[in-house]
């Protein structure tokens, strides 16, 4: 079809959609970093859309602004923000929504069957027809093609279809084919016929059919059954899914399991996940591998609902305080990072701030005004009488023209305390300032509300975390990332003022350190019996010092370890991990602390080993929450791990070649012998300059491994980079020795004789003109955006998720890098699927994201071989252009336009024509993009578009 024909239905979305993020598809919610899911499914009904214009000629011109954009555009340009394409990692939001099913003339009928078998087999005393489509779609997270419904009656090799109401024969049931060998174990192994339905089935059978029977032709012996599950067991099953609201892999449970009960874990409940049907849902992102199932407990969604009331109030006027029913409750906003005013702290666990934005701070701003204008007329100030508890009231502020809101909590004769409920602070008045508060001022929710730092709850009185948060957040604005809602939101506070953004949770944490166990750093001092635990790429180096701090943790890390060997840990497992997180993971056998840095997802994530300087990526079932009984001492003894420099060696960029890294790393990486030198300490980066020796001439600096290092032959020698302490004419020698495997620096060229590796399939796509949900990941113009599946978004994640936790833990060799070839490119913290499309001289490849559509440059060093394993799932960007338009030189004015109102969204996308290619990242679609976000219409974005060539034709 050339457009969309007169009253196609609707499209339901949510009217708050995002991007990709976390693998549950569960709801609708903005982008965001870290991925986490809201549960909130808001389907639109069906309306009528109209059939959008054919484009004409008038389009061939060059669009310009008409006069209704312009306030947009100069709205967008004012925040002063660079326009860029959506962010590719995979910390944003999965599309939960279920697309609208296909109507496909043709689809994998192999694929169906398959899947058919293990519906089948998960529930052998048969369902109902009508009931399949639901199973599917619950299973698979995939609409069941129409096709295959009518197409179950001929697949007797998979599946009998019985009619067993004669008065409805449309109603049809299911079961599994005879020959079809049941997974399950059995129960009854003499049972071999077609099992019967069970009560549920029958009851449903009578009572849509009264006094009709189900034929009993198959059903004549008992269903083999499951082996069941023990309700302890259960139980303990339950308190591990329930530690993990986003989800567990199926196959981490029998290590998890066993590590936390100290009982042997049922093996055969990997078999049959249904057993565990009663306790959660089953998921499956891999349909082709469904021993890879993700289990999600089940749970009830907390109400988005804040109240506040001033500190020390007892229970009895709290009751009292309670928001009027006439004030409508404070809604926490949508966005993940929304911005806050702190006001006040009492405790960790109570922190008044206010929320700015549009609906919150601006709306407040304006109901203040009014109460000034309408409060300025002495007419209209009437005084509160009688005094009760819980009355509002506008009271004027002292020395000032405005009029807050507030409520009285305590009265005492003439004088009365308030509390102002938009502000957050409490004042003693005389009640003659009390004045009635209109109702129409009732409209707005109260402003002030109170939080709960995320990890600070164990400390919530301690004066040095309250001293430290005073002195960082009172009074300023900064980002709160919201990690639970409910009636006091648990929240971590960022600010953002600076060059390096500050967690405000971590560095309160961190004010509870002993300072008296702190290493003493003094220019010019020594140190013996020096372990480098860790050397990266950039040259700095991490080292241990022998300390009291180091000796104290050995002894606490000690005492864990036997603890979690002799307790159940259920409740150790961490279910709400987030950044500047104070935990404990395993490293090199034992448990050792860690700090959470970032966050891909709600499974994958990162870490830093604070006593050795590791970084390490693992999923979140490896981390554990330091014993209460521990967690005091452990927090209070520093890092030891100490970030070091060698002097005379520079830090910048591209510097440290990987032969120059891998040197260094076999001269002194694991060795406990070594000493050190203090040249200079910088306090600022929290970084020392020193000398390194692995013997003891410490006082002959060129013995140093700094001196050993510049005397190699292993740099990328530049015009402005000066490597050692010698004079610049001396030319470097050999090094002494060479990297124990021999690994030679990357290699780059550019060759048409590249290996033959197997790529995806190509991405399957709707026929011509149906519809289909999509995410707009990146938008140029109406002529170039890319579009990505709604409905496989979750797949993606899980596929980003699992090459983090490969490649970060696969030490990096070096790769010969060829032009038009795939790999897995390392950008910023994440890893994803490239296609390199040019070699440039400097040692920086060009790179194009396969499934976000975005251009990068990298470090040839950032590249590695995309195994098979990361090769299955079709690339998921689709490069298309606008529909209903034809091509024109768009301004950047009507390119910000198309961008505001597209990228990042999830659209309904009618595709017109596809472009064929031989490969996938070739292939370009035409198609139309429809808004379906608004509840009384839908908006096609080529109408929208079209408005700029309709302002050219208007008089001057």
């Amino acid at each position: 079809m050339g457009h969309a024909g007169q009253g196609m239905t609707r499209l339901s979305l949510s009217s708050r959609l995002g991007g990709p993020g976390d693998f549950r598809q569960v709801s609708m919610r903005d982008t965001q970093p870290d991925g986490r899911v809201s549960a909130a499914q808001n389907k639109a009904p069906p309306i009528q859309i109209r059939k959008p214009p054919i484009p004409g000629d008038k389009y061939d011109k060059k669009i310009t602004l008409p006069v209704k954009f312009q306030k947009e555009v100069h709205l967008t340009l004012s925040r002063n923000l660079p326009q860029t394409s959506a962010p590719s990692n995979i910390n944003q939001n999965v599309p939960p929504g279920k697309s609208r099913p296909l109507q496909s003339s043709g689809y994998n009928q192999q694929l169906v069957q398959n899947r058919l078998r293990d519906i089948l087999n998960k529930y052998s005393n048969g369902f109902w027809v009508s009931k399949l489509p639901q199973l599917y779609r619950e299973l698979y997270k995939q609409e069941l093609p129409t096709e295959a419904l009518k197409d179950l009656e001929q697949w007797s090799h998979v599946c009998l279809v019985e009619k067993p109401c004669s008065t409805n024969p449309a109603e049809l049931l299911l079961y599994p084919a005879k020959e079809v060998p049941k997974t399950r174990p059995s129960s009854s192994p003499s049972s071999t016929s077609s099992p019967k339905p069970s009560p549920s089935m029958r009851n449903q059978s009578s009572s849509m059919c009264p006094g009709v029977s189900p034929s009993t032709s198959s059903l004549s012996s008992p269903p083999s059954s499951p082996v069941g599950l023990s309700p302890d067991i259960k139980v303990k099953l339950g308190e591990l899914l329930a530690k993990y609201s986003n989800g567990l892999w199926a196959n981490a449970l029998p290590k998890l399991f066993q590590e936390t009960y100290k009982i042997r874990f049922p093996e055969h409940v990997l078999d049959d996940l249904s057993v565990l049907e009663d306790i959660c849902t089953v998921n499956y992102p891999m349909p082709d591998n469904l021993k890879k199932a993700i289990l999600y407990p089940l749970r009830d969604v907390d109400e988005n609902r804040n109240r506040v009331v001033p500190e020390h109030v007892s229970q009895t006027t709290q009751d009292v305080l309670r928001r009027p029913s006439a004030v409508p409750p404070l809604l926490i906003p949508e966005e993940e990072y929304p911005s806050v005013l702190v006001v006040e702290v009492a405790s960790t666990v109570s922190v008044t701030l206010r929320f700015i934005g549009k609906d919150y701070s601006q709306a407040q701003e304006s109901l203040e005004d009014e109460m000034r204008e309408f409060y300025g007329q002495d007419s209209t100030r009437k005084r509160l009488s009688p005094l009760a508890l819980g009355q509002l009231a506008a009271v004027k502020a002292e020395e000032e023209e405005e009029f807050l809101r507030a409520q009285v909590y305590e009265i005492m004769g003439d004088k009365a305390k308030v509390f102002y409920v938009d502000h957050g602070f409490s004042e003693v008045i005389n009640t003659g300032k009390l004045l009635e508060l209109h109702p129409k001022f009732f409209r707005l929710p109260f402003q002030a509300t109170k939080c709960k730092l995320a990890g600070l709850e164990p400390f919530c009185q301690e004066p040095p975390v309250i001293k430290k948060f005073e002195t960082m957040a009172c009074g300023k604005i900064l980002l709160a990332e919201i990690l639970e809602r409910g009636d006091t939101p648990l929240v971590v506070l960022y600010d953002t003022s600076q060059d390096d953004d500050v967690n405000i949770n971590a560095a309160c944490m961190r004010a509870l350190q002993d300072k008296s166990l702190e290493n003493t750093l003094e220019v010019n001092s020594t140190h013996m019996h020096v372990s480098v635990t860790n050397v990266c790429s950039d040259g700095s180096i991490y080292c241990q010092l022998s300390s009291r701090g180091l000796a104290k943790l050995t002894e606490m890390l000690e005492k864990t370890e036997a603890y979690f060997h002799s307790q159940v840990t259920s409740e150790f497992l961490v279910s709400r991990p987030f950044c500047g997180k104070f935990c404990l993971a395993r490293y090199k056998g034992k448990w050792s602390r860690v700090e959470i840095t970032n966050l891909h997802g709600s499974r994958v994530l990162d870490i830093q080993f604070v006593d050795v300087g590791v970084p390490a990526s693992v999923e979140v079932i490896e981390l554990r929450e330091v014993p209460p009984p521990f967690l005091r001492e452990l927090v209070a003894i520093p890092p030891q791990a100490l970030k070091c420099s060698l002097t005379g060696l520079p830090l910048e960029v591209g510097s440290w070649t990987p032969d120059a890294v891998l040197w260094l790393r076999d001269a002194v990486l694991g060795s406990t012998e070594c000493s050190i030198k203090i040249a200079k300490v910088d306090e600022a980066k929290r970084l020392v300059h020193i000398y390194l020796f692995t013997s003891k001439d410490f006082y002959d600096t060129g013995r140093s491994v700094n001196q050993q290092v510049a005397d190699t032959d292993l740099w990328k020698h530049q015009k402005d980079v000066f490597l050692g302490s010698r004079g610049p004419g001396k030319k470097p020698s050999r090094p002494a020795t060479l990297p124990s495997d021999g690994r030679a620096s990357p290699q780059l060229r550019s060759s048409q004789h590249a290996p033959d590796l197997q790529l995806p399939p190509m991405l399957e796509l709707p026929p011509l003109g149906q519809n289909i949900d999509m995410y707009v990941s990146v938008a140029c113009h109406p002529g170039h955006f890319v579009l990505q599946p709604w409905k496989e978004q979750y797949k993606l994640v899980v596929l980003m998720g699992e090459m983090i936790l490969y490649y970060n833990k696969t030490e990096e060799r070096p790769v010969s890098v060829e032009k038009n070839q795939i790999y897995a490119a390392k950008v910023e913290n994440n890893w994803h699927r490239v296609l390199v499309k040019c070699i440039l001289t400097n040692g920086l490849v060009s790179v194009y994201e396969l499934d976000y559509g975005k251009h990068e440059l990298v470090s040839c060093t950032k590249l590695q071989p995309l195994i098979s394993e990361f090769r299955q799932l079709p690339f998921q960007g689709i490069t298309a252009q606008l529909a209903g338009i034809k091509p024109l030189q768009w301004s950047e004015e009507a390119s910000m336009v198309f961008r505001n109102h597209v990228e990042k969204k999830a659209l309904v996308a009618q595709i017109e024509v596809v472009h064929e290619a031989a490969q996938p990242w070739d292939r370009k679609v035409v198609a139309y993009l429809v808004d379906t976000s608004q509840e009384d219409r839908d908006i096609w974005v080529h109408d929208l578009m079209s408005e700029f060539a309709e302002e050219l034709s208007k008089p001057a």
